[in-house]
């Protein structure tokens, strides 16, 4: 006589996603050590990963080069898989709801870790894929925030402004006038209930934005400007617009 015992095969456990971020000198001329901004842990982690979501698949791969050269990959490159997120995603964002990220997921609902990045700095943050992370939620996969540069953090801990009451606004319009508008209401929100407000623009528009702000801003508010930031060219000054109107900000265009 014998017991034969019969188990029931279930669903493979869930990998987890990591949230990956990636260091501030995407687009520059200046390649600082990875080290220098980014912590072991977080590269070894990286590392770690076979599958991957990222803004774009051959910025990802030069930043895995980059890992490569500190840790050693699982797999090589080329066995990585790299998915990007959709066109639409980078042009309209993500974080809307209006595009469903659950299909990107299917390597963690296998039972792979999978790993979220953007450009530069945090994803999700300032930047695409705030939809994996809202779709690995409501699938139950564990979302694991891995600790790198955040520029907008980074700018506000260096500006003086209150740090306890703030809101990051995104982009400012193009158009002159709605972009005026839109500083006055924002400098009314600042000086109403003392909310730091902070945006971002792209280097070929900073002069313009500059501008808009030295001749719509009252002359005490306290504007700070950061460009660079964890590069050897990093600045940030914080001042008043009056004061701002006697110096020429030097920023990367």
């Amino acid at each position: 006589p014998g017991i034969v015992t019969m188990s029931n095969i279930g669903t493979p456990q869930k990998g987890k996603l990591y949230l990956v971020p990636a260091p501030l000198d995407y687009g520059c001329d200046e390649t600082p050590d990875l080290q220098a901004t980014l912590p072991m842990g977080t590269l070894q982690a990286a590392a770690g990963l076979r599958h991957w979501v990222c803004e774009n698949a051959k910025s990802a791969r030069a930043y895995l080069k980059r890992i490569q050269a500190v840790t050693p990959l699982c797999c090589s490159i080329q066995e990585m898989q790299l998915v990007e997120l959709p066109r639409e995603v980078h042009k309209k964002g993500d974080h809307n709801g209006n595009f469903d990220a659950r299909g990107l997921l299917k390597p963690a609902l296998e039972g792979h870790d999978l790993g979220l990045i953007s450009e530069a700095g945090m994803p999700a943050v300032a930047d695409p894929g705030s939809s994996v992370v809202r779709a690995a939620h409501d699938l139950g996969i564990l979302v694991v925030p891995l600790v790198g540069p955040v520029s907008l953090l980074l700018a506000l801990a260096a500006s003086g402004l209150n740090g306890q009451n703030f809101a990051f606004v995104g982009y400012l319009p193009q158009d002159a006038s709605e972009r005026g508008h839109r500083i006055r209401e924002l400098e009314s929100l600042a000086l109403r209930h003392g909310q730091t407000q902070l945006f971002i623009e792209t280097p070929y528009r900073n002069l313009a934005m500059v501008q808009s702000l030295l001749q719509t801003l009252q002359h005490n508010t306290r504007l700070a400007i950061g460009s660079g930031l964890t590069l050897a060219r990093a600045q940030l000054v914080s001042d008043s617009v009056s004061n701002w109107k006697k110096k020429t900000p030097v920023l990367d265009n």
